[in-house]
């Protein structure tokens, strides 16, 4: 690992280590495993602290202390407030995966019609689904119900989940690779979409060893539970040495 992969590494490391000063052989798979994604440095220092941002802060997880950290670490490495925002406001998009979802399952009640060509359409709503495959470049059954269920509501997702791809205050390669991490995190899971991401990544120009390094990234969120829960454990330990002492 370079130094300055290394040195970007280490700022969660500090605090891991005090923690698990008894159990030096975890301590070194904690170091192991979490280096993984900093050896061969596919993706830049700041491309990975946003990713890590994108992680802490999704709404399946929002583990607000190590957002704040990788926020700071960000800056330091020259993100904008512009670009840290925006990832934020593309992880809150993690929200529409509602319908995504929930959708398909209630139209098995009440029956989904088959994809239509733009005959099948108002004027408005064939509008509406090129300007969604022009700007996503892809289309899929749920979203011809929704259109035609609530066109209104429709374009409003639309605008949501389009504004950072038309905007591009972040690359397309970067935000494919966030929705990637989001979707495949551990609390979130989303097959579809982690397989749509991909398509999109690679169309990018993302390559292999990129795309590992973000699964290496998204895989070490399973540590966020050593963060949050051994200094409940040390302190609690410390309280009954004390009453018995």
């Amino acid at each position: 690992m370079s130094q300055q992969n290394a040195d970007n590494h280490q700022y969660w490391y500090g605090k891991v280590e005090h923690y698990l000063k008894d159990d030096p052989q975890f301590l070194e798979i904690y170091k192991s495993f979490t280096e993984a994604p900093w050896r061969s440095g596919h993706l830049d220092a700041k491309t990975k602290e946003l990713l890590n941002i994108a992680l802490s802060a999704s709404p399946t997880h929002l583990n607000m202390a190590t957002t704040q950290d990788h926020i700071r670490k960000a800056l330091n490495l020259g993100a904008t407030k512009d670009e840290i925002a925006e990832v934020l406001k593309i992880v809150s998009i993690l929200g529409v995966h509602t319908c995504s979802v929930g959708i398909p399952l209630m139209m098995e009640y009440y029956g989904s019609e088959e994809a239509l060509d733009d005959s099948g359409y108002t004027e408005e709503q064939s509008a509406l689904k090129q300007k969604f495959i022009d700007t996503m470049g892809y289309w899929n059954q749920f979203r011809d119900d929704l259109i035609r269920m609530d066109t209104k509501f429709f374009d409003s997702y639309y605008e949501f989940l389009t504004i950072p791809t038309r905007r591009k205050i972040l690359e397309p390669k970067v935000i494919e690779f966030i929705y990637i991490a989001i979707d495949s995190s551990t609390t979130h899971l989303f097959e579809k979409g982690i397989k749509v991401h991909l398509k999109n990544a690679i169309k990018y120009g993302a390559t292999q060893a990129e795309l590992l390094e973000v699964f290496q990234l998204t895989s070490a969120i399973g540590f966020h539970t050593l963060f949050e829960t051994l200094p409940i454990l040390e302190s609690e330990v410390a309280k009954q040495i004390k009453l018995k002492g």
